[in-house]
């Protein structure tokens, strides 16, 4: 009678405690954690940031998880087999090329921001640079995106604008060219060349010179009518994992709170969210 009522106590005992190992393991009560990965833009690693916590503060128990890089490289980990639940693009190339290979359902995409061009220099401005013009101006060591790069193609554009003004020298793009001695593969090393002192000047989006940055470059505003508008397209992948906090995170993006947001760090907003 006495070992039958102790059994019974240990058993009790056992059942408590796996219980209790269960709650610990998946900090829930039995739920199991969610990650929601978002692929996005290296521009928007800032910006997504301070949205990923806002995010996690409203859904408990959800963790987002970023991939920043250039969208040209984001589009091929995708296309060969990389899982994630929202892409950010910051073109609409690489969004209309996800669509095609069948990675984003077509209609899905908002258009969530708009960004611009900026010219930025280190403070202490070695190539002594005054105005867009003096980009063209022999010795100088200029870094730029690569061409497979959204901005990449974006400074093309400028350039190719500014050869077309009489106000510039019909050879400006070719000068500028001569002086680039380097071409990363996304913004953010851009950036990081031009606050080394690696470079003279580097040509980025303007929502890049933020926070630390603002306090070690200098800037050259490129006129609105050579400027070439960068748009940011945003959609859930076909196979996410996630498809309701895909779309929920994606809602966020496109809130007025969420545009404040990216009007903060530099984004032109775009609460229309049309494709």
């Amino acid at each position: 009678m006495i070992r039958g009522a102790g059994g019974l106590l240990l058993t009790a005992l056992l059942l408590a405690l796996t219980a209790c190992a269960s709650r610990g393991a998946d900090g829930a009560g039995g739920q199991e954690p969610k990650v929601l990965t978002v692929f996005a833009a290296a521009s928007l690693a800032e910006v997504f940031q301070e949205l990923g916590r806002t995010f996690e503060a409203a859904h408990p128990g959800v963790s987002v998880r970023f991939n920043f890089a250039g969208s040209q490289q984001l589009l091929a980990q995708l296309d060969h087999g990389a899982r994630a639940d929202v892409f950010a693009s910051a073109s609409q190339q690489e969004m209309e090329a996800a669509i095609n290979a069948s990675l984003v359902v077509s209609g899905t995409q908002r258009t969530f921001a708009r960004n611009r061009l900026i010219v930025i220099y280190p403070r202490e401005n070695p190539g002594a640079l005054r105005e867009l013009a003096d980009l063209g101006r022999p010795g100088l060591k200029i870094a730029i995106a690569d061409a497979s790069v959204p901005v990449g193609r974006y400074t093309l554009a400028l350039l190719k604008a500014m050869s077309d003004d009489p106000a510039f020298s019909r050879d400006i793009a070719e000068r500028v060219l001569n002086s680039v001695v380097s071409r990363e593969e996304n913004v953010r090393a851009v950036v990081s060349k031009v606050r080394l002192g690696e470079v003279d000047a580097g040509i980025v989006y303007s929502s890049d010179v933020g926070g630390k940055a603002a306090d070690e470059l200098a800037t050259i505003t490129i006129p609105k009518h050579l400027n070439p508008i960068a748009s940011y397209p945003i959609a859930p992948l076909a196979d996410a994992a996630q498809p309701d906090l895909a779309r929920q995170f994606i809602e966020l993006v496109l809130s007025q709170q969420g545009q404040e947001v990216l009007r903060a760090y530099g984004f032109i907003p775009s609460q229309t969210g049309r494709p």
